[in-house]
């Protein structure tokens, strides 16, 4: 799973969100969609900033934060897992407030290049069927 997991996240340095950001929210997708589920382990902290080459302290935030908003846990000599009740953030409603930030964003970019909506929407259906 570690291997795997460190895979789902991308860690994009240049990118003016902060690297613990990131992983929050990343893992918060990744709960809600249901790829990870209760009980998941996470890949430990050393082996996150190992991968990345993040300074360790930058991972331990997010888990921390992640772990005070019960998204995680964390289990004695085992790591951080994902929090047995997730069941509130899987609805279809709770996932789409999760992107509803980055749909704002690209409204506005949308609207200020003067891009058409249906232009707009056709590029969505693309990048959804990976066909971009």
């Amino acid at each position: 799973m570690d291997d795997q997991l460190i895979l789902l996240f991308q860690i994009k340095t240049s990118s003016g969100v902060p690297i613990y950001r990131q992983i929050i929210d990343q893992v918060t997708r990744l709960v809600a969609s249901g790829h990870l589920k209760a009980g998941d382990e996470l890949p430990s902290i050393r082996r996150v900033a190992g991968y990345f080459e993040v300074n360790p302290m930058t991972i331990s935030k997010a888990y921390s934060l992640l772990e005070a908003v019960g998204v995680l846990e964390r289990l004695r000599g085992k790591g951080m897992i994902v929090a047995s009740d997730q069941s509130s953030t899987r609805s279809l409603k709770k996932r789409l407030e999760l992107i509803e930030p980055v749909l704002r964003e690209a409204a506005i970019q949308a609207n200020q290049l003067g891009i058409p909506k249906e232009s707009v929407l056709q590029a969505m259906a693309e990048y959804l069927e990976g066909s971009k």
